[in-house]
């Protein structure tokens, strides 16, 4: 696979209904889909003050997909209170269209950032409220990677609700901004991590974070991957190697 195949994946997303529909209906679908769940759903467990706010706040956070939530900063950008941007919050992610990645740390990370990372549950749903296809995810100024950083770690995450040994998932940022998208942590403490690029290359830079989270964690440190959209296997050596993106579903466990 290559980088557009990629993105055409996260574009059409993972509902059976937008699989199946072309370009224009399934923008169709996301709408109704969205109109309905925020009508419905969200009604049934809290009454909103102003229904169109929170479909404004979702194009809002959708343009913010796999960057920092700082609910403060983001309630200025949104008009809304604080308060109620941050009851807001908890109903998208109780409708399971947002997920909050929570920052990893441990006694040898005390420079860790503790901020969460925003998550919607569906790639497709980003990509309609972003109004971008593959071709213009794919422009120098599209959304190509926070989008296919989504769609690795919620792919990941669904990944987890059935695998053998129970694991958690994070998201690793340092105050010197060295990062890690994904942290999956047994109880006992190893630790597996996941670098998403876009690019079909990878760069010594690309594995900063991964090395910097391996020299705190010694033998805890399992191994690291970056997911890139390359047709190459690459080994760094220290237990870190760069993979095709197509590995989070060919590879045997």
């Amino acid at each position: 696979m290559r980088k557009r195949d990629y993105l055409e994946l996260a574009v059409v997303g993972g509902f059976p209904e937008a699989v199946r529909r072309t370009p224009r209906r399934r923008g169709a679908f996301f709408s109704s889909y969205l109109s309905t769940l925020i009508e419905r759903d969200v009604l049934e467990v809290s009454s909103i003050e102003r229904q169109g706010d929170m479909l404004r706040l979702l194009s809002l956070l959708a343009g913010r997909v796999s960057g920092l939530l700082v609910p403060s900063t983001l309630a200025g950008q949104a008009g809304i209170p604080r308060t109620t941007l941050v009851r807001y919050l908890d109903l998208l992610a109780t409708v399971f269209l947002i997920k909050t990645i929570p920052a990893w740390s441990s006694g040898q990370t005390a420079r860790a950032v503790g901020t969460p990372k925003l998550a919607f549950v569906d790639s497709g749903i980003v990509c309609h409220l972003i109004g971008q296809d593959a071709a213009r995810l794919d422009e120098p100024d599209g959304a190509a990677g926070p989008v296919l950083e989504n769609f690795v770690v919620m792919e990941l995450a669904r990944q987890l609700t059935w695998a053998d040994e129970r694991a958690r998932l994070y998201h690793y940022r340092t105050k010197d901004k060295l990062e890690v998208d994904a942290v999956i942590e047994t109880p006992d403490g190893r630790v597996i991590a996941v670098e998403v690029k876009a690019g079909a290359t990878v760069r010594t830079e690309d594995l900063a974070g991964l090395r910097n989270l391996a020299s705190h964690l010694g033998d805890k440190f399992l191994a690291g991957y970056v997911l890139y959209t390359g047709q190459q296997t690459l080994s760094y050596g220290g237990r870190i190697k760069a993979l095709p993106m197509d590995a989070l579903w060919s590879l045997a466990p």
